[in-house]
């Protein structure tokens, strides 16, 4: 077989403004002559929770059609490898407005940029939806996590939340509890494979305004996501449905700090609209993008 090279691959970390935070994502621009299978073994080559593709471009229109792909498979939506792609073609043809064709539908994003620092990026989510989780999918998932039924919070009862991709939610009663992960990696995988969902959101409350987060993402093949913007998406529709949203519908998600990865994420949810705003920085990991070949 001919050799051939390859794209370009980008390297960002998302939600953070420093490359050594955040969460890490590959970027390709230039996707379209990729199969599925180059963009699979591109994405496990990278190693990233997921890798972003842009399979088709419209640079005057600001309009690029997107896949994502995990080391393991491939994924309906990513919100971390959104910003990052959002914020890389800022930084090549301008900030502002783009659209994004996804699987999961049509995602619009704002980008823009200060005199300093990063540029920003916010998602619209595709409508969200929740519901509450079965005594099943609770305790199977519980177990997994080596967590007791006395370990979560009684006020924010489990629900599995749809912000792009499906999420089973669960609150700790304790910060204590959060930072103290360790699960049954194949156990926990297998339940979100028979379930269909893409992360846990594990949160811990510690005011209505500022949640912690952490994001198992066996099925992926990672341990955990420093940051995850579509469960983000789907943690302010859960809140929504429970009437537990912040007055001004905003709210702050810390997540990665119990990796050395910190992550910022800002929701924010309109009483009359069904999807979610996600919010958050993305910076070039420096001398980080590749070009390859393969045969």
């Amino acid at each position: 077989m001919n050799l051939r090279t390859r794209p370009e691959i980008l390297r960002y970390a998302a939600f953070t403004a420093d490359p050594a935070g955040g969460n890490p994502a590959g970027v390709v621009m230039d996707a379209a002559s990729l199969d599925e299978a180059a963009m699979l073994a591109i994405a496990a080559e990278v190693g990233y929770s997921e890798t972003a593709f842009v399979t088709a471009a419209d640079d005057t229109a600001r309009r690029f059609r997107l896949r994502y792909f995990s080391p393991l498979a491939e994924v309906a939506f990513c919100g971390h490898a959104t910003v990052a792609t959002a914020v890389a073609l800022a930084e090549r043809i301008g900030p502002g407005p783009f659209v994004f064709d996804t699987p999961v539908g049509e995602i619009a994003l704002e980008t823009s940029a200060g005199p300093e620092g990063p540029v920003t990026a916010t998602l619209t989510s595709v409508p969200t939806r929740s519901r509450p989780a079965s005594d099943e999918e609770v305790n199977a998932s519980l177990a997994a996590l080596r967590w007791s039924p006395e370990d979560l919070d009684p006020a924010l009862p489990p629900h599995v939340a749809f912000g792009g991709n499906e999420h089973l939610v669960l609150a700790a009663a304790t910060r204590e509890r959060l930072a103290a992960l360790d699960y049954d990696f194949d156990a926990l995988a297998e339940i979100m494979h028979r379930h269909g969902w893409t992360t846990l959101q594990l949160v811990w409350r510690e005011t209505r305004e500022l949640f912690h987060a952490r994001d198992p993402f066996p099925v992926g093949g990672v341990v955990e996501d420093p940051a995850t913007g579509a469960a983000a998406a789907a943690l302010g529709g859960y809140l929504r449905t429970l009437d537990a949203l912040p007055p001004t519908g905003v709210l702050t998600v810390r997540q990665g700090e119990d990796l050395g990865r910190p992550s910022l994420l800002r929701v924010e949810a309109a009483t009359a609209d069904p999807r979610i705003r996600v919010s958050g920085q993305a910076v070039a990991i420096t001398g980080a993008s590749t070009s390859t070949s393969t045969g």
